[in-house]
């Protein structure tokens, strides 16, 4: 007759089955209580969206011919092979520098107009390096509403965070030259606008130290023998007269500030003085896309993990505690 007794006589399943269907729909209570104070996490996602503005020196420096048959050529073909090898979904500009930097082709999945573009490139005198980070951002800028443009004074809470910070657009600027600036703003002054912008920009300085003879094509040149150019534009109207022999006004490549480009703006510098390196380069550059941390809302997660644990709560105290 003693309650005591009996309690003590009971097996320990018995009292789990009596305890832990209450448990649950307490935990369960909570969760949708949870929810409706709607949580946020956060998460890292990656950007659906990935855009890369390749910018080619085009400079008269570029016909030197200590890469066979010359430096534009190899450039020329190392950037289609890159072309080939990306995603569909991967955009691709095509910026060229030489005296000022021109937009040649916006951010697009259009292969074939990439292709041709690049194979039409001509030469001019001059390498405007910071124009080129100027108008590589204005490009990235018209796809990407998140990146301003350039000349645009951002405010202390716009402005990137540079090299401390953990985010990057996911647009990038590759940029190749063979030289030093010589003309236009200065790199650096551009490459502050990119770390603003949280743009990275990738170097690569091409060819040795003795460019030897120089030689281009005469449609490298945009010109025939008497000066007329054919076409316009970095598509063929800088030429003037034929060029080749040994003409020697080449310009060292500035490794000091294109290394300095790189590190500020998070990106990375390369060097190549040959066709396999510069291909090897470009195949280590930074194609995929990029995870950015992304604050959401996760009441749904507290909302759908309280009602299973309410109904398996439900569902265990109706299976054990059965009356016939």
């Amino acid at each position: 007759s003693s309650l005591t007794l009996i309690r003590a006589a009971l097996p320990k399943r018995a009292r789990i089955r009596q305890y832990l269907p209450v448990a649950l729909f307490l935990l369960g209570l909570a969760g949708l209580l949870a929810a409706l104070a709607r949580p946020v996490a956060e998460v890292e996602v990656p950007l659906s969206r990935t855009s890369i503005i390749l910018a080619l020196d085009v400079s008269r420096s570029m016909c030197a011919t200590d890469v066979a048959p010359n430096r534009l050529t190899i450039a020329q073909q190392a950037a289609l092979a890159f072309i080939d090898e990306q995603a569909d979904d991967v955009r691709i500009g095509l910026v060229a520098f030489a005296g000022f930097a021109e937009l040649i082709v916006p951010p697009t999945n259009d292969k074939d107009m990439l292709k041709e573009a690049i194979s039409n490139l001509t030469t001019s005198l001059g390498t405007a390096i910071g124009s080129a980070t100027l108008k590589s951002i204005d490009a990235i800028a018209e796809i990407n509403e998140a990146v301003a443009r350039s000349g645009i004074n951002l405010t202390p809470g716009d402005a990137g965070t540079g090299l401390e910070g953990a985010f990057y657009q996911p647009d990038i600027i590759v940029l190749l030259t063979d030289g030093a600036n010589s003309q236009g703003p200065l790199p650096l002054d551009a490459a502050e606008q990119a770390v603003d912008r949280q743009v990275r920009v990738y170097t690569i300085g091409f060819g040795t130290s003795n460019p030897e003879r120089m030689s281009c094509t005469r449609q490298q040149l945009g010109s025939d023998s008497f000066g007329n150019g054919p076409r316009g534009g970095f598509g063929g109207g800088f030429g003037g007269g034929g060029f080749g022999g040994d003409f020697r006004r080449f310009l060292v490549i500035d490794e000091t500030t294109l290394k300095a480009v790189a590190d500020l703006t998070g990106g990375e510098y390369y060097r190549a003085e040959n066709a396999d390196q510069l291909t090897e380069v470009f195949r280590e550059l930074p194609t995929q896309i990029v995870l950015q941390k992304e604050t959401i809302e996760v009441s749904v997660l507290f909302s759908a993990l309280g009602t299973l644990l309410m109904l398996t709560a439900i569902g265990l105290s109706a299976r054990w505690h059965r009356y016939p």
